[in-house]
């Protein structure tokens, strides 16, 4: 019966470790190869400051968005805020 209700557990855990970009939270998954997914997330990782984490994000959007159109299809909208580690605390939502 414990093995169960840990097992239980475990899977109800929030993942711990480093942020990792997946299809669930990287506007323009679809539209990147592996190898620029790889590099998104290491550059994600990397930012120190604000404003240059916020200039790559508005890059990296126009860049999705002219793929998607490039393509007929349209980006998703939504996402999560990759900037958000990096503002003050009484910023974030």
């Amino acid at each position: 019966m414990l093995v169960v209700v840990l097992i239980a557990a475990s899977g109800a855990a929030p993942a711990r470790g480093p942020w990792r970009a997946s299809e669930d939270n990287t506007r323009g998954w679809q539209f990147m190869t592996p190898e620029e997914r790889v590099e998104h997330q290491a550059r994600i990782r990397s930012f120190q400051r604000l404003d240059e984490c916020e200039a790559y994000q508005q890059a990296h959007h126009r860049l999705m968005l002219e793929r998607a159109a490039g393509q007929g299809r349209q980006l998703s909208a939504g996402g999560r805020d990759i900037c958000e580690h990096l503002r003050p605390a009484a910023a974030r939502p």
